[in-house]
């Protein structure tokens, strides 16, 4: 028998503020691909497996219901969206990684649908994105943003202010800190296609009336995707050790 079924209704609540919105816009279930449904019944499971853990963090604010409880929900929807975009800006930062990559390996073909979203994306740049969001769900990593979630409550308790300010400064140190890591990933590529095109630029200039640009974009292709069947191993695992040390710094 629950004692005050109304606070606990109102606990749970809180709690699936911040966790429902750090799954609306976390890599993975926020795909256009995963039904909303899904995501709502994942949500409100996670936040019942949560609660008993940080009830008595969540019960005392939620016990006696005002206009302040409003407030709160606003509060926990801005901190549990913020750690959901930390981890979702690091892989949107592949995406950026394979953008690079397949214009300087010439696989710009017309673009597909992206597995991930209801976007168009070319082939390399879904292979690229799908292994690297793949691998980080091998690894657990929404256990990892899970406990950060559980975590989070100890540097910001419920009913604590959201500093805009340090938010911002948040999202941009992950910016920062994920386009170093995929300008990192994606430079042996921009080498390649800077190296590739000089030399043929060299050879058009000796040679102006053989057709280059037919002649060497083949060459520039089967070499590219060499190159990625040699890296993309690499790439992936760089990629996600890179998030650990990027999710683990906030």
């Amino acid at each position: 028998m629950i004692p005050d079924p109304q606070g606990t209704i109102l606990a749970l609540f809180l709690a699936f503020c911040r966790v429902g919105a750090c799954i609306m816009v976390m890599p993975g279930f926020s795909s256009a691909r995963l039904p909303g449904n899904v995501r709502l019944l994942m949500a409100i499971a996670v936040s019942m497996a949560m609660l008993p853990i940080l009830w008595d963090v969540i019960y005392p604010r939620a016990s006696s219901p005002g206009p302040t409880y409003f407030g709160l929900v606003a509060t926990e929807t801005m901190i549990g969206a913020t750690y959901g975009m930390i981890a979702r800006l690091y892989v949107l930062g592949l995406q950026f990684a394979g953008s690079i990559l397949t214009m300087s390996i010439g696989l710009t073909s017309p673009a597909g649908h992206d597995l991930l979203e209801e976007t168009s994306e070319t082939a390399v740049t879904n292979l690229v994105t799908f292994c690297g969001l793949m691998l980080l769900f091998i690894l657990d990593f929404h256990h990892i943003v899970f406990s950060a979630l559980i975590d989070s409550y100890s540097a910001t308790p419920v009913g604590a202010i959201m500093e805009p300010q340090k938010m911002l400064i948040t999202m941009t140190d992950t910016l920062r800190a994920s386009t170093f890591i995929m300008l990192r990933l994606a430079s042996p590529f921009l080498v390649y296609g800077l190296l590739f095109n000089v030399a043929i630029g060299l050879i058009n200039k000796l040679a102006q009336q053989v057709p280059v640009y037919f002649i060497s974009t083949p060459f520039l292709v089967m070499g590219g995707l060499f190159m990625l069947y040699l890296a993309i191993a690499a790439m992936v695992r760089q990629f996600s050790d890179g998030f650990l040390t990027v999710f683990n710094a906030f």
